[in-house]
């Protein structure tokens, strides 16, 4: 669907085109509160050489099974409680060195949660994991990536085999709303940044990946063309997964075959979404209707009834409906309809860009738009202020727009704090290919914004958001 060297496009276009559950116990020193989960503990991957994962081999929690490096595949054997106990946890038994050693070489396992010595550790800012018994680092046998390679204890180096990335214990809530912010990243052309160089100089962990189309018939793809796994987006998916970060992907925009006019019934759109969440395992998708998929009302509500099925066959997924928007406000016929056949989503996301704001500041524009946003939700569901801020996001365009609007970094800053204000529940932006400075003149390809800024200041700003 992409051409091979840019051309000019509508509005819409370059947005089409590029665009642990925290358990708690209390100890009381008996045996069954030391096998509890720890008090303000913190629940993720432990990500480590080669951006692969800390991993239960085969899943199996029996005693004594040994502790490898494995790629992040999100499952229940890689997700591991840190405490402020000093315990590493996963499947209900504690990270420990085998045979209470403390010698150079011993093995890692899970075992029965005892409170022993040789099952404590402690996450350094330096990333070292030092079992506190031997004093030594968690290390990669042999400094190799290779998958099933054995974690033993190894007297600290500081080199790379050593080196973890853990979730933080101590209870602390996160800075920012790591859902919630989530900017596009597309790689359909151009030089797609790498994201994991984003999520260290800026905190974000979840992109918004584009775009989910349709091949002609009711089959998703990449852009149509690309598979959903196999390719360079899944190596994306799984190299942000791999940095503790996940993804959502978007299905639609403004160009291309949509899934939601190709396929012909709800029930064969809802399988087409079903695809892509099993494929990836997902927590949340993005779907975003523009031109005829947004304009069509059959389509309109074949989408809604898919949704509908999707919702109810994928409990606790995130589903974010994006769409374009007036000045006032964005049309509500899609709102309307979707609430009168009893949809509810997590959130109702407009585009505030491409809006004839040229010459205009942006960031007041944005918020009378969302404030428009949030008047057609209170009408259509019933809600209250409040209700109808925590169901609502926006979606801007950093820098130089399709028609010349002009988003700077001030402007992201006007929208953070009126999200901040009303606790909305997205903030994103198209797209994180743009946001670098421009080496030249502001070029038609997408790979920067337009306007003065540094690397990654959009992505910053945004990242501050804590819902």
């Amino acid at each position: 669907m992409l051409p091979t060297t840019p051309l000019p496009r509508p509005a819409f276009a370059r947005k089409a085109t590029l665009r642990a559950i925290l358990a708690t116990a209390l100890l009381t020193g008996s045996a069954s509160a030391l096998a509890a989960v720890p008090a303000a503990a913190a629940t993720g991957t432990i990500t480590g050489l080669g951006g692969k994962c800390l991993d239960v081999a085969g899943a199996n929690s029996v005693n004594g099974t040994a502790v490898q490096l494995y790629d992040c595949n999100g499952t229940s054997a890689q997700q591991w409680t840190v405490g402020t106990d000093g315990t590493i946890r996963a499947l209900g038994k504690c990270l420990d060195v085998t045979g209470n050693a403390t010698t150079n070489g011993a093995r890692l396992q899970i075992w029965d949660c005892t409170g022993s010595t040789n099952q404590k550790w402690t996450a350094t800012a330096a990333r070292d994991l030092v079992g506190q018994q031997s004093g030594k680092c968690a290390d990669v046998t042999g400094n190799t990536s290779a998958n099933g390679t054995p974690i033993q204890i190894w007297s600290c180096t500081g080199a790379a085999n050593q080196k973890w990335t853990a979730p933080t214990g101590g209870g602390t809530p996160p800075a920012a709303a790591p859902m919630a912010v989530a900017p596009y990243l597309y790689n359909g052309w151009g030089n797609p940044p790498d994201p994991v160089t984003i999520m260290n100089a800026t905190g974000v962990k979840w992109f918004t990946l584009a775009f989910v189309l349709s091949n002609g018939t009711c089959n998703p793809q990449w852009d149509g063309g690309r598979p959903l796994t196999g390719g360079v987006d899944q190596q994306t998916v799984s190299t942000i997964r791999a940095n503790g970060g996940d993804v959502i992907p978007s299905f639609g925009g403004y160009s291309g075959n949509k899934l939601e006019s190709s396929c012909t019934s709800a029930s064969a759109l809802a399988d087409a979404y079903q695809k892509v969440i099993d494929a990836y395992g997902l927590k949340a998708i993005d779907i975003d209707l523009e031109a005829d998929a947004y304009s069509n009302g059959t389509v309109q509500q074949r989408t809604v009834d898919a949704l509908k099925a999707v919702k109810a066959a994928n409990p606790g997924l995130k589903v974010y409906v994006t769409i374009g928007t007036g000045q006032s406000g964005p049309d509500t016929s899609l709102i309307n309809r979707s609430a009168n056949s009893g949809l509810a989503v997590d959130s109702w996301t407009i585009m505030p860009f491409d809006f004839g704001g040229a010459g205009q500041n942006m960031g007041t524009l944005t918020t009378k738009a969302a404030e428009g946003l949030k008047n057609a939700l209170k009408s259509a569901y019933g809600y209250s202020d409040d209700q109808a801020y925590r169901s609502m996001g926006i979606s801007s365009m950093n820098g130089i727009t399709d028609v010349n609007e002009t988003v700077t970094p001030a402007d992201f800053q006007t929208i953070l704090g009126y999200a901040q204000q009303h606790h909305l529940a997205r903030l994103t932006f198209w797209s994180a290919n743009r946001d670098r400075p421009c080496a030249g003149g502001y070029p038609n390809d997408d790979t920067c914004s337009g306007v003065a800024q540094s690397a990654w200041q959009f992505t910053g700003i945004f990242a501050k958001y804590t819902g």
